[in-house]
């Protein structure tokens, strides 16, 4: 099973993240095999709106290239004062329609800004844009957040600690969901701040390079189900990068709890979160080494895997 969201930190195109869950999602398809890349986060350098949109789209542009021989259809969306409605048109039908999207790196908030804004612009409506991504997650179809855009598909930015005078909601795909990217030792506190700040959400700090990948869904009983996998990459093994990728140091995803304690994320390792849709129940679970765990009490849960626990919440 495919993750419908992917958030992730990375320093370089690792082949595990980048080929395995990323490019290979959009191969699988038969017909449609669009790999939409959005660099509408990047600044504006010097009044040249297109520089660092060409150069955030540069960093990706060389490694999918080498799978348009298998069919792959990578192609950006650049963000301009003079789009027209006829090309917003363009990009919700390759929202709509691709498997793959992602939303790529730069300022958060300045990207959550002109996303917002396409719809509001065209349409008289800003939650356009995040209501096609909750779509793409309903049909199956992958959308994936590198570095701002993972920022963008939690639930709240972790500059929510820092900021206060503006909104630091993001898309939600990633439900409840929080993380720090390119963390590394030494900004374990950050976590444990962020828990007991916005304690409705789960803070994960990604070093380079990892992600995680979720999947979600409904219960007959009406309490939504949550699987998020673990993914620490070592696959990027260029010599001179090696200071960058923490993960290839041990670094594994660091999580915090608000009262300080404290879990570390192997590649592999899984999470299964049941909870209401107010919030007022939340359960959740961690697969690892082949156990079951409470995530509350760090103990045995008492169940063989995760479909005994649905079963019992269905």
């Amino acid at each position: 099973m495919h993750p419908t969201t992917f958030i992730y930190s990375a320093h370089n195109c690792s082949p595990y993240i980048h080929r395995d869950i990323i490019v290979q999602r959009a191969l699988e398809e038969h017909e449609d095999k669009r790999l939409l890349y959005l660099p509408m986060s990047e600044n504006v350098r010097d009044g040249d709106e297109m520089e660092s949109q060409n150069f955030g789209w540069g960093k990706f542009a060389w490694f999918l290239n080498r799978f348009t021989q298998w069919g792959l259809e990578p192609q950006p969306f650049f963000w301009s004062q003079g789009l027209s409605r006829e090309d917003v048109d363009v990009l919700f039908e390759l929202l709509v329609n691709a498997p793959v999207v992602i939303l790529g790196g730069g300022n958060t908030f300045l990207g959550m800004q002109r996303y917002q804004a396409l719809g509001e612009h065209f349409y008289g409506d800003k939650h356009i844009f995040c209501r096609l991504l909750h779509d793409r997650q309903a049909r199956g179809q992958m959308t994936v957040g590198f570095s701002a855009g993972a920022e963008q598909l939690a639930s709240v930015f972790s500059s929510v600690l820092d900021v206060d005078d503006r909104s630091c909601e993001g898309f939600g795909l990633a439900r409840d969901i929080t993380v720090t990217l390119h963390h590394e030792w030494g900004r374990e506190h950050q976590l444990v701040r962020g828990a007991q700040t916005v304690t409705h959400c789960m803070w994960f700090g990604l070093p380079n390079d990892s992600g995680l990948g979720i999947n979600t869904g409904v219960l007959p009983s009406g309490l939504i189900w949550q699987l998020v996998r673990f993914v620490v990459d070592t696959s990027w093994d260029l010599p001179n990068d090696q200071w960058h990728i923490k993960t290839r140091q041990g670094m594994k995803i660091d999580h915090f709890y608000a009262d300080g304690r404290h879990w570390a994320f192997s590649e592999g390792d899984q999470m299964l979160r049941i909870m209401s849709g107010d919030g007022s129940f939340r359960r959740a679970w961690i697969g690892t080494g082949g156990h079951v765990v409470d995530y509350w009490t760090q103990e045995p849960a008492g169940y063989s895997d995760f479909g005994a626990i649905l079963h019992d919440h269905a």
